[in-house]
């Protein structure tokens, strides 16, 4: 088995996981949403759990920062450990005025400057995007949890802190929500992969205003965010 996740066996990961970059949320989620949560792997300290939610498997793995930590997670999870839906639980920063702070938004497709799929070797421009069929269930479940949700293309970027201060204001006159550094690499792995994968983030940061959350704040997320990928895990 793999030596970033290390799990002791295959079968101590279930098939749906969700996929917080911080793996302080990973635990938080782990003991706070999870019934008999188990820890399998402490490798890093990116900590992965499993447990059950209403009684079904559902794993928690923290990712770290970044595409190449995202890409080594998912591609591990999914060809090591047969992981057939890879939920991601982030955080990210709006660029648009219409949204508001503790919004959650879906990434229906990952923009990216990122050189990530290079590895796929495709023939031209490659658009990451979300499993229809996570989508269809993010949606329909969505029904009973309520939360705000604004779906649309976000943008994984490399770099957190840009030279330019006003980068972020061409990505926003093209209608991309928000920023992120994970989703792309999530959506190439699964796609190369036949799985499904879908990103949600809650806002942290309000990049038209300067609104930042705290940092207790960005490990808890959202708890609704969290639930409905629950209940998407278990749909």
């Amino acid at each position: 088995m793999s030596t970033h996740i290390n799990a002791a066996d295959k079968g101590d990961i279930a098939e749906s996981i969700l996929l917080p970059g911080d793996p302080l949320r990973a635990r938080y989620i782990a003991e706070n949403f999870l019934e008999e949560p188990v820890l399998y792997t402490d490798i890093r300290n990116m900590y992965g759990y499993t447990g059950r939610y209403k009684g079904c498997p559902v794993s928690v793995q923290g990712t770290g920062m970044g595409m190449p930590s995202m890409g080594i997670y998912s591609h591990e999870l999914i060809h090591e450990y047969g992981v057939e839906n890879l939920i991601r639980v982030g955080t990210c920063g709006a660029f648009q005025d219409c949204i508001n702070m503790g919004d959650v938004i879906l990434s229906l497709a990952a923009s990216t400057d990122s050189n990530y799929v290079h590895t796929f070797g495709l023939p031209g421009t490659y658009a990451p995007s979300a499993s229809w069929e996570l989508l269809q269930k993010t949606m329909e479940c969505n029904k009973h949890v309520r939360i705000p949700i604004t779906g649309g293309n976000t943008v994984s970027c490399d770099v957190f802190y840009e030279f330019d201060p006003e980068w972020w204001k061409k990505w926003a006159s093209i209608g991309v929500l928000a920023v992120e550094m994970e989703a792309a690499a999530l959506y190439m792995e699964a796609a190369a992969a036949g799985r499904n994968a879908i990103a949600m983030m809650t806002v942290t940061d309000m990049f038209p205003t300067g609104e930042k959350a705290t940092t207790e704040e960005r490990k808890k997320a959202s708890p609704g965010m969290i639930t409905l990928a629950l209940e998407v895990a278990v749909s």
